[in-house]
């Protein structure tokens, strides 16, 4: 008799209204902290995100870019917004003293045209390192993400196969209000890229011996050679 009273109050309390939202409340929270634990669970976290990374947190030395070529690949696509950021890297490869007969400046369609043109330029030998600049933004379809993902990965990899700094300069962005807060005067993004271009240029001569002095990569220290002349470097190139 106890038993079947348990059993009657049970059923009853499972069929209420109120308590059946209970356990549905329950169950989907439970969901949401092991399944999805590292989701992000609201809207404004994500404006959070985006906001911050719109923020530039790279710091950069004294760089002396007068001996440095350097090669800027535009897309026409978006021209507004690529021409600021484009202002915005030749800003910063000035202030590295790169000169203006050292810029080569070109334009292709849009920005999956990039990594193409970046390997013709990269091969021709003239230029120590490439900014590639253009600016994506999310449609109603999945060329978005097409052509982001293949843009990004051909791009590396032509700095990878040629040995040729390449900057990403593509910026790919959700709507047209992102893009202006990474290409406005107070916070361009260009400007970074002008940067990195003459650093990593230097960097690369650096590490071949291109600047005619003793490597900073590696050791950096002038040893003899063994069956050499003493204080002298191996010719060949390396960061040892």
């Amino acid at each position: 008799t106890i038993h079947t009273s348990l059993h009657i109050t049970y059923t009853r309390t499972e069929r209420t209204p109120s308590t059946m939202i209970h356990r549905f409340i329950l169950f989907t929270s439970l969901l949401a902290s092991t399944a999805f634990g590292f989701a992000p669970i609201s809207n404004s976290g994500s404006i959070r995100t985006s906001l911050k990374g719109a923020e530039s947190e790279v710091s950069f030395g004294e760089l002396d870019g007068s001996d440095v070529r350097i090669g800027i690949l535009r897309t026409r696509w978006n021209d507004e917004h690529v021409t600021n950021l484009v202002d915005g890297a030749k800003k910063a490869l000035k202030e590295c003293n790169v000169t203006e007969d050292n810029i080569f400046e070109t334009s292709v369609p849009g920005a999956f045209e990039l990594p193409l043109a970046a390997k013709l330029l990269a091969m021709s030998g003239t230029v120590d390192a490439i900014i590639t600049a253009g600016v994506l933004i999310k449609g109603d379809t999945m060329h978005f993400e097409y052509i982001c993902d293949a843009t990004s990965k051909a791009i590396m990899n032509v700095g990878i196969n040629t040995n040729t700094p390449v900057i990403f300069g593509v910026l790919t962005c959700l709507t047209e209000e992102q893009v202006i807060k990474r290409s406005s005067d107070d916070n361009n993004h260009g400007y970074d890229w002008g940067k990195t271009a003459v650093e990593m240029a230097l960097l690369k001569k650096e590490a071949v011996g291109g600047l005619g002095k003793p490597s900073g990569m590696g050791f950096g220290a002038v040893t003899p050679v063994e069956g050499g002349e003493p204080g002298k470097r191996d010719k060949g190139p390396g960061f040892f």
